[in-house]
């Protein structure tokens, strides 16, 4: 199957993500930041990149431009636990302004199993069309 790549600072959401795609069979690296993402990325040939936003250190969108600039085709998913509630007051919109910013999809923490499966799924098959995938009923990939 693929081989993957984990960014994101939460113990917790590196061994979900992780189980989930070794019981569908794929390949997983994971890194707890930016910098050790960026080195692991280096080091080793990926074919789909999952990257939290924020982090400490290096944030998601500073090292998804650096992954960019060196491979610029690989589909990266950006997750976040920010919330995306429109609101006059609120931050912006961090998983849409990743999608323009070069992911390919995008999943909303706490995101359901069957959701992030189907956005590997997706995008391993198109590689490149933006989907955001927060509505949790949502079960298209990177179509």
């Amino acid at each position: 199957m693929a081989n993957i790549l984990i960014v994101d600072d939460d113990p917790a959401v590196q061994i979900t993500i992780r189980l989930l795609l070794e019981r569908a069979g794929h390949r997983v690296t994971v890194a707890g930041d930016g910098r050790m993402g960026l080195a692991r990325f280096e080091t080793d040939q990926f074919d789909l990149l999952f990257l939290d936003i924020f982090m400490p250190g290096m944030d998601g969108l500073e090292t998804m431009r650096h992954i960019r600039a060196h491979r610029p085709t690989i589909p990266i998913i950006v997750i976040s636990g920010r919330s995306v509630t429109p609101d006059a007051y609120a931050e912006p919109d961090f998983l849409k302004m990743a999608t323009k910013l070069g992911a390919v999809a995008s999943l909303q923490k706490p995101f359901r199993a069957d959701a992030l499966l189907a956005a590997v799924d997706g995008c391993l098959g198109s590689g490149k069309a933006a989907t955001s995938l927060r509505d949790p009923d949502s079960n298209s990939g990177c179509r």
